[in-house]
């Protein structure tokens, strides 16, 4: 790859300031205040809100904690998603801080009545299980993440996947697997160097290639309940030219393409930006892909005031 070791720090290190306030109709022994977070946009909402989970706890009675999932002006926030792409989809064109919803996947007090008086155990848990069934989580439109194991299995699942479009999984495949674990592990930790001592490996091509074998891209957007579009799109074309960002849009969602008689009503975002539609579509997913190696475009309706 490109040695352009700048624009790789600028990726990792963006950061969006967030608000976080909890959901009006939970249940808090006194009032709770927001909490404030500068959200690294790489990574993921269930892997940097511990701080957040513990901030809201102390209000509330333990016993109705169960898992933690978030939304903004009433969409559940995917926490499969990176924290870049769901601002850049649902929040790019309003003011900072982001302000986000707190929500506790409750289990009501009839289980605990049911405790309190020693009831029996199998009783207890297919109660548990019919509360659940009936609790406020958004079954249709999120994952369940009980652990960062969860995240983990997501996250080296993208890996994998891009590894098997851009090299026939032959990097991911030649690494150990304690590779694989620092690949997480820099993640998590929000380690830079760490992360990119191996992540440069499946970046790099054989120089006759000139680029990738596909570029692993999906395309979301804002104004469709599709979840995103993908297919195999080459960098380079059959007669040598590099393939960019508008060849891209042009070939896989061609409504993103202002007409040339037409006024532009989509703004195509990466990383909160506003790449050129020339850019080379290999420099993007070398540079500009998040670490699950990537490239997550968003489509999004443009401002009209």
């Amino acid at each position: 790859m490109t040695d352009d070791k700048d624009v790789l720090r600028d990726v990792w290190f963006g950061r969006i300031p967030t608000c976080f306030t909890l959901y009006q109709d939970e249940i808090t022994e006194r009032e709770a205040e927001p909490y404030y977070l500068l959200l690294p946009r790489i990574s993921y909402l269930t892997l940097v809100t511990d701080k957040v989970k513990k901030h809201f706890q102390k209000v509330m009675r333990q016993e109705e904690v169960s898992e933690i999932w978030f939304e903004y002006e009433g969409t559940p926030l995917k926490w499969h998603y990176p924290i870049g792409l769901l601002f850049d989809l649902h929040a790019s064109n309003t003011a900072l801080p982001w302000s986000i919803t707190v929500h506790f996947k409750k289990v009501v007090e009839l289980l605990f009545f049911l405790k309190h008086f020693h009831c029996n155990l199998f009783l207890v848990s297919r109660v548990r299980e019919w509360l659940l069934h009936f609790s406020n989580f958004p079954e249709k439109d999120l994952l369940h993440c009980h652990s960062k194991d969860v995240i983990e299995a997501h996250f080296m699942a993208c890996i994998k996947e891009a590894d098997a479009l851009k090299h026939k999984s032959q990097v991911i495949n030649e690494m150990q697997k304690k590779d694989h674990k620092q690949l997480w592990m820099g993640l998590q930790n929000d380690k830079f160097e760490q992360f990119w001592a191996i992540n440069r490996k499946l970046m790099e091509y054989p120089a006759e290639d000139n680029g990738f074998r596909y570029i692993p891209f999906r395309i979301y957007q804002a104004t469709t309940e599709r979840p995103f579009i993908q297919k195999l799109f080459r960098p380079i074309a059959s007669g040598g030219q590099l393939h960019t960002l508008g060849d891209l849009l042009k070939d896989v969602c061609p409504s993103a393409i202002t007409p040339e008689d037409g006024e532009q009503k989509t703004q195509v975002m990466i990383h909160g930006i506003e790449p050129m539609l020339e850019t080379p579509i290999q420099w993007l997913s070398e540079h500009m892909s998040y670490p699950d190696n990537f490239l997550h475009i968003s489509i999004i309706p443009r401002p009209t005031d």
